[in-house]
């Protein structure tokens, strides 16, 4: 097994700025915009989007969600082992709102198809956004493009990305592990 390493925290930093504002651009002062973190990895890229915009950018009244998908995967009933799920946390309508879905890696587009199946239980947006940290192209199952993405990367089936964060890891970084030998 190799691992190499695809971002450092500082060119994580870097990366996390220019989501931000990329965010600003299309979503101004956020009035009309809520931001949703799928469960459990994509929750620490959403904090860490919502620090950044209120503290750096003076964005005020920023709503976000951490939405759970366990049960609208469709591979849910085909995993030997229970499931668990992380709560949701949306405390908030998102009728006519703009809904920016975020997570840490896209990958096959399951995760981001069954949020959207899992969105429609808080309300009818006006629209639907996706913001990644990493787009593994050329991995997808599902016709699902981000309209936000940190990086590109192309990756190989049996390669895995792993986003470790300084909340639960000590260091912002992120590696490409090949598990073939």
């Amino acid at each position: 097994m190799s691992r190499k390493t695809l971002l450092n925290s500082k060119e994580i930093e870097i990366i996390l700025h220019r989501l931000a504002c990329q965010l600003i651009e299309n979503h101004n002062d956020f009035s009309n915009t809520v931001l949703i973190g799928l469960q459990p990895r994509g929750s620490f890229l959403a904090n860490r989007l919502v620090d950044l915009l209120k503290n750096e950018y003076g964005i005020k009244n920023l709503e976000l969600g951490l939405l759970d998908i366990t049960f609208y995967r469709d591979d849910f009933r085909r995993r030997d082992e229970p499931l668990e799920a992380t709560p949701t946390e949306i405390d908030f309508l998102i009728e006519d709102k703009k809904v920016v879905i975020i997570d840490d890696v896209l990958y096959s587009g399951r995760s981001v198809r069954a949020a959207l199946t899992a969105i429609q239980s808080y309300g009818r947006p006006d629209n639907i956004e996706l913001l990644v940290l990493i787009d593994r192209r050329f991995s997808r199952h599902l016709p699902i493009q981000p309209n936000y993405k940190g990086r590109q990367v192309d990756a190989i089936n049996e390669e895995k990305v792993i986003v470790n964060w300084k909340e639960t890891h000590k260091k912002d970084v992120i590696y490409l592990d090949n598990t073939v030998e």
